[in-house]
């Protein structure tokens, strides 16, 4: 499969066909509207088409767009969805964190997650190898693969995307989210093994804690997380803090950023490995200040203490910008917009002693925010790009 194909079919005019598997999730959901807005037809992949009417709503029932039920763990059912498909979004995945198993814990993960897990990207970078249109897949990694320590347990002052956390340190010290964290390294390993084998041209990128506005009907994961230090919320606080623990901050994209980065890759005609995209990180007392700002119910000063001020690591995303991709949004629009969305639906509601998250909409609509609005931020954005 050549990446040059695909430029020059998209150059010439030809209709342009792309699958997205997890189109309900966050991302997979925003990467479908994108690819839409840019003249594609889309594919999308939902394991129950059922309960996908959510989704035709939001993008005004797009004629462009076709639903097709696939289930990672069921062999040949995404063949249908990549037939005749040039490009194919790899979004879908395991979104087990931890595990609830008491005995055995790691043979129970193994079969029960972890391979099922791995089984799931061959099912998909299968039906790519027996397509004939298919030219490039990107696969859609996590931060969660990599690590800003050394071998010394350091922070390393640089961080790229060969900064990878050993799988056996995953076993061995099983932190917050670790089920997870296997899940990605293992899926992506084996993803880049088989496209090797098989002559697909495949590319990763890594996205950070993804946040901003959302099309689904509930708050997406990375938001929540996000915002956990005002929601208080016992299982997923923790994993913000691991987060930062393990990477010496917390790295940021917006939504439109991490799609737009998706389809530049995918219309790049020379590209090859992993891509972090991270707009910026910061540190967590300089992040719950920032949700204090957006947020004047929520007070971040438990936040600073026992904090220090050294200087976090840089979570570098040179190998995509040298490509010449540009972010649109700072870190600061990506909180100011994910509390502003969260207030507007009524996830987070003002004037409470003790605020709350509603994991539903108040009203059935997406979390867009005005175009003009959008616009209007990033006009009054400062220079800065990290805060």
């Amino acid at each position: 499969m050549d990446g040059h194909r695909s430029v020059a079919a998209a150059e010439s005019g030809a209709r342009r066909v792309a699958c997205v598997t997890g189109a309900t999730g966050y991302l997979g959901s925003w990467l479908v509207r994108s690819l839409l807005r840019r003249g594609y037809h889309v594919n999308a992949t939902v394991r129950d088409a059922g309960k996908a009417s959510w989704l035709l709503a939001a993008l005004r029932g797009e004629s462009r767009l076709k639903i097709f039920e696939a289930d990672l763990n069921t062999d040949e059912s995404y063949n249908e969805a990549v037939k005749n498909c040039q490009f194919v979004f790899h979004v879908a995945a395991c979104m087990e964190f931890n595990t609830t198993a008491k005995e055995n814990i790691e043979n129970h993960v193994r079969t029960t997650i972890l391979e099922p897990a791995v089984r799931g990207v061959i099912n998909v970078l299968q039906a790519c190898a027996k397509s004939d249109s298919v030219r490039k897949v990107v696969f859609t990694s996590s931060i969660s693969t990599i690590t800003a320590k050394d071998d010394e347990g350091e922070l390393r002052s640089m961080v790229d995307e060969s900064s990878i956390i050993p799988i056996n340190q995953v076993w061995k010290t099983k932190p917050k989210g670790w089920v997870y964290v296997l899940s990605k390294l293992l899926t992506e390993e084996k993803a880049f093994q088989f496209a090797k084998e098989k002559g697909i041209d495949l590319v990763s990128i890594i996205p950070p804690t993804v946040a901003g506005p959302f099309l689904t009907p509930s708050v997406p994961a990375s938001v929540q997380v996000l915002l956990s230090p005002i929601t208080g919320d016992p299982e997923l606080y923790p994993i913000l803090t691991s987060v930062h623990s393990r990477l010496g901050s917390i790295p940021l994209a917006h939504i439109e950023d991490i799609s737009n980065a998706h389809i530049f890759l995918m219309e790049h005609p020379i590209t090859e490995g992993r891509y972090i995209c991270s707009a910026g990180s910061c540190s967590l007392p300089e992040l719950t200040d920032l949700l204090s700002k957006n947020y004047p119910e929520f007070s971040s000063k438990r936040f600073h203490e026992n904090s220090c001020n050294s200087i976090h690591p840089v979570i570098s995303s040179k190998h995509l910008t040298n490509l010449g991709f540009t972010f649109t949004y700072s870190v600061r629009d990506i909180i100011q917009q994910s509390v502003t969305c969260c207030v507007e639906g009524g996830f987070l509601r003002l004037h409470e002693l003790q605020p709350r998250m509603r994991m539903t909409w108040r009203h059935s609509a997406p979390c867009l925010l005005e175009e003009r609005s959008l616009e209007s931020q990033s006009l009054k954005r400062d220079s800065s790009r990290d805060l």
